[in-house]
């Protein structure tokens, strides 16, 4: 198995349609792909046969936030092929986006959200949980929180900063917009 990371927009035919059907079989009715503002990139753990084993995409957006932007990226559509779950494949390829991150100088913070029971998975990869805080997509019009009523998610994070310890503190307890707006408190 090896890890291949790729522009969204630049992933081979044959291995995006794997993507495609593989995401389609856990989340039916989605449509495959991100918005393209985000800079969506993917990676891909594929076999020597070049099947998709697990798969992954790194979304970046700026995050004002307490005086100065964050350079955020967050992991989206996380899936790995359901007769190979359960033998560490997922968690592998989390664990690479979590080195990739961390290497790539123009990231400050991984930001993303997840059903809770599944926090342990991104923790065991170097992730934390922000207790209290609120990530809200969509758009503000209408928006999508991940405290909305009969959600159950957790915030997760990373921070690649100088000030990891100040920035997490930041980040802990708000409401933070994805789409435009302003971030607010929540104690």
């Amino acid at each position: 198995m090896r890890v291949l990371g790729f522009v969204e927009a630049e992933v081979p035919a044959a291995l995006a349609r794997q993507v495609a059907v593989l995401e389609a079989g856990v989340w039916p009715g989605s449509a495959p792909g991100h918005d393209p503002a985000l800079a969506p990139r993917v990676m891909l753990l594929v076999d020597g046969a070049g099947a998709v084993a697990a798969a992954l995409a790194l979304l970046y957006k700026e995050i004002p936030l307490a005086g100065r932007t964050y350079r955020a990226a967050g992991l989206s559509a996380v899936v790995t092929r359901p007769e190979l779950r359960g033998r560490g494949l997922g968690g592998r390829l989390v664990a690479a986006a979590h080195a990739e991150l961390a290497a790539d100088p123009a990231v400050d913070v991984a930001l993303f959200s997840c059903d809770r029971p599944l926090a342990p998975f991104y923790e065991a990869a170097g992730f934390a949980q922000l207790p209290g805080t609120v990530l809200v997509g969509g758009t503000p019009g209408e928006p999508l929180a991940t405290d909305a009523p009969g959600f159950d998610k957790a915030v997760l994070a990373a921070f690649f900063t100088d000030t990891a310890d100040r920035d997490r503190e930041a980040f802990t307890g708000v409401r933070v917009p994805l789409h435009s707006g302003p971030v607010d408190r929540l104690w």
